[in-house]
């Protein structure tokens, strides 16, 4: 059988940087060489692309780019009844690609960027198209559709970088304390505080800005974070719902990623029926930002007092969440009986698949 042709992207200059190299390390070391032909393309924090032929460990210390004999110049060809990928280096060369695998995370990689450029040169992506990789990563916009779609989203207002001070606050007072300020467009938490009242607002506001122009404040939800891994185009498969237990008021970069505080729960600790409406909401975002491939769709729950149903309301679907053999996404695929190996077969023949 004649072998796929993987370009898998890792790296990138977002701040998840390094969260990107973690995933593809999981990701090239899973996929079964003898059914696929891997290009691991690594994107440097400046943004240059570079055919990487070396040893796969040293992507776990950020290391990669010290292997500079193992580091080709390269771009996609714009070529579309080629689909290969170029190298410009010591030894040009052209490499044909069946599909891109963007283990990408957060700002030009998981926003629509690089779908967008593959969709241009006619290559078939692993993962989102460009539209729903753009839509996702806008928190305001995704909860438009998702409200749209019948899924409760929480109240929130949104203030671009010449929104007046005072515009801010009246837009704050009118949520209540306490409340979240979130860049629109951000991943892995980068930029986003919990405020307790007036006085914390301005620097939550300026730290969101650092990230993003537009910033989303969002009222405190009552509840707790649960998860859903989707996986599918026209058919869908659920993973197990999971349940963050926090230890803090946010959940941060630091502890997503090393957590001190928080756990994670797989499966969440609900009612087996109010896991069944996580799961149905998960897939009606999912539909409703036109997602392919797979995603994970973070929610909210509140348990209703006295029993019964809870309320579930979106907080933000992630369209590359982290991909390590341990992270959540994989963790509630197991759960549901897909293991790692399977999964990433089951990626690529969707991606293929279109």
């Amino acid at each position: 059988m004649e072998k796929l042709h993987i370009a898998v992207l890792f790296g990138g200059c977002s701040s998840e940087h390094d969260i990107s190299l973690q995933s593809a390390h999981a990701v090239l070391t899973h996929l079964d060489p003898h059914k696929y032909a891997l290009l691991p393309v690594g994107i440097t924090r400046a943004g240059d692309w570079l055919l990487y032929s070396g040893p796969l460990d040293a992507l776990l210390d950020d290391g990669w780019q010290s292997h500079t004999a193992c580091c080709e110049p390269c771009l996609l060809s714009p070529s579309r009844s080629r689909r290969a990928l170029r190298t410009f280096g010591r030894a040009p060369a052209e490499y044909p690609v069946d599909a891109i695998f963007p283990v990408l995370h957060g700002k030009n990689g998981e926003d629509g960027t690089v779908q967008g450029l593959a969709e241009l040169a006619g290559i078939p992506v692993i993962g989102c198209g460009c539209l729903a990789s753009a839509l996702a990563m806008d928190k305001h916009r995704a909860h438009q559709l998702a409200a749209q779609a019948g899924v409760r989203v929480p109240r929130g207002r949104v203030f671009g970088r010449r929104a007046a001070p005072d515009e801010v606050m009246a837009g704050a007072e009118e949520i209540g304390w306490p409340l979240f300020v979130k860049p629109v467009r951000a991943g892995s938490s980068f930029g986003v505080a919990k405020v307790a009242g007036p006085e914390g607002l301005a620097a939550a506001v300026a730290e969101a800005r650092r990230y993003d122009e537009e910033v989303l404040l969002e009222e405190a939800v009552p509840g707790f974070e649960v998860g859903c891994a989707v996986l599918g185009n026209d058919e869908l498969t659920l993973g197990v719902v999971d349940e963050i237990e926090l230890g803090g008021a946010a959940f941060t970069f630091a502890e997503k990623y090393h957590p001190t505080v928080s756990r994670t729960h797989t499966p969440a600790r609900i009612p087996a029926s109010e896991a069944k409406r996580v799961q149905r909401a998960a897939a009606a975002v999912y539909r409703a930002l036109g997602c392919r491939g797979f995603a994970r769709v973070d929610l909210f729950y509140v348990p209703a007092e006295g029993g019964g149903e809870g309320s579930i309301l979106l907080n933000e679907v992630n369209t590359i969440p982290g991909f390590t053999a341990h992270s959540r996404f994989p963790t509630m695929m197991q759960a549901a009986g897909l293991g790692f190996g399977p999964l990433l077969d089951e990626l690529v023949r969707l991606g293929v698949a279109g």
